[in-house]
């Protein structure tokens, strides 16, 4: 009788936490609907990167060295995109966003700020990609090829990534949607879905005999020019550009190991090309789901809801539960999809269920990486006094890249695919 007691208080505490998580989903439930919908489509355009890249799995073996700059690139777009998605979604929760695009304004800035990262980040990626090859002992095209077609697909890819970056936001506020919730997903696959076609569309430059050597020397000189143009512009441009740089140079890192242990895994690749169908969907959402957890939290630090504690508060945790509810349910999705897609291109799978559990499989690996690194890495960058959307939402897309990668590959070699 004197056990009974305790076990039906602590059942009614767990009720009582149930009942008040419930009302807080209850209460966030147009965030919900809108996260939703925004990840669901973001991760069937997510195989937009998927199928180009394993219907030319061919292209990455006659250019070695491509696959470890492929992750790279799609990364950065997705950094630089969600990271752009993230200061506009506090300037809007701060109401200071306004339609205008007169000098120094907020839209002006970020896009001044993404062109720029974009060209400089490019040129960063080729280079880490060529270096990453000779230092693991991998094959590789020259510097100058990888630099021709990461700065130029680059370029392609960043001007719609951006412009529908801005459109999105423009749209978000006249219509009330939380950007937050709705941009990161959506900017994220977008970026990948045109980063991948943009980067095997410009292969075609090195495949002309005379153009890397022409093209890449004029690349090269406008994203040094650029970055160094934007340094001298504005004071506020100048300092989300200076507390971007670390950004800048660490996340190529992760996603070049990525890329490189990618590139270990190509005899795996090449022989399940379905696999690649796959990976991009997966390591996009990760970071979108990474970038969302970390976008509400800065949102909800900058006005302050929450204060920067080691010990999460309850509308921080209430984030949590809403990350890792999309999570279970996007990796699942994207599992399936993968299947679907397999069979009806004719893509080798090393099996349906295999296939369709590593997807879960390594989403449950990823989850709670995800989560903690979300919450302390914004509270750890406020407190440093830095602005988090410019260092926490970033540097998780970039962790969840190479995380992504790993979890991907654990799962399959878990769950028995022969290398």
């Amino acid at each position: 009788m004197a056990q009974s007691r305790p076990m039906a208080r602590s059942r009614r505490a767990i009720e009582r936490r149930a009942k008040r998580l419930l009302g807080y989903w209850r209460a966030e439930r147009r965030t919900l609907r809108q996260g939703m919908v925004a990840l669901t489509l973001s991760t069937l355009a997510g195989f937009g990167a998927g199928l180009p890249l394993a219907a030319l799995s061919g292209v990455l073996e006659d250019l070695p060295g491509l696959i470890i700059l492929i992750p790279a690139a799609v990364g950065m777009r997705g950094v630089i995109s969600g990271a752009t998605a993230a200061r506009l979604g506090t300037a809007v929760a701060a109401g200071t966003f306004e339609v205008s695009w007169r000098r120094g304004s907020i839209l002006r800035r970020n896009i001044a700020l993404g062109t720029t990262l974009t060209l400089a980040s490019s040129l960063v990626v080729a280079a880490l990609a060529r270096l990453s090859a000779e230092l693991f002992n991998q094959p590789s095209i020259s510097f100058l090829d990888l630099a021709t077609i990461s700065i130029i697909g680059g370029a392609i890819g960043s001007a719609i990534v951006l412009t529908i970056t801005v459109r999105l936001a423009i749209v978000s506020v006249r219509r009330g949607y939380d950007l937050d919730a709705v941009a990161i997903p959506v900017v994220t696959a977008v970026g990948d879905m045109v980063t991948v076609p943009s980067i095997l569309l410009a292969t075609l430059l090195v495949r002309v005999g005379w153009a890397h050597a022409v093209i890449a020397p004029v690349c090269i000189v406008a994203a040094v020019a650029g970055a160094i143009l934007a340094y001298r512009a504005e004071p506020t441009i100048r300092r989300m550009l200076l507390e971007m740089s670390g950004v800048l140079l660490a996340v190529p890192v992760l996603d070049v190991l990525a890329g490189t242990l990618l590139e270990s895994q190509s005899a795996r690749l090449f022989r399940y090309p379905g696999l690649l169908l796959l990976i991009p969907p997966f390591i996009s959402q990760a970071g979108a789901l990474g970038g969302i957890f970390s976008s509400r939290l800065t949102s909800k630090l900058q006005i302050g809801v929450i204060t920067p504690r080691g010990r999460p508060e309850p509308p921080a945790v209430v984030d949590g539960t809403i990350v890792a509810g999309f999570a279970l349910a996007i990796f699942s999705l994207i599992g399936v999809v993968t299947v679907l897609l397999g069979g009806l291109t004719g893509q080798a799978l090393p099996g349906v269920g295999v296939t369709a559990g590593a997807a879960v499989v390594a989403g449950l690996y990823l989850l709670p990486l995800l989560l903690v690194l979300g919450y302390y890495l914004a509270v750890v960058t406020l407190r440093f006094g830095l602005d988090p959307d410019n260092q926490s939402v970033p540097l998780i897309t970039g962790v969840m890249d190479l995380a992504g990668v790993v979890a991907v590959i654990a799962a399959v070699t878990h769950l028995g695919v022969p290398i």
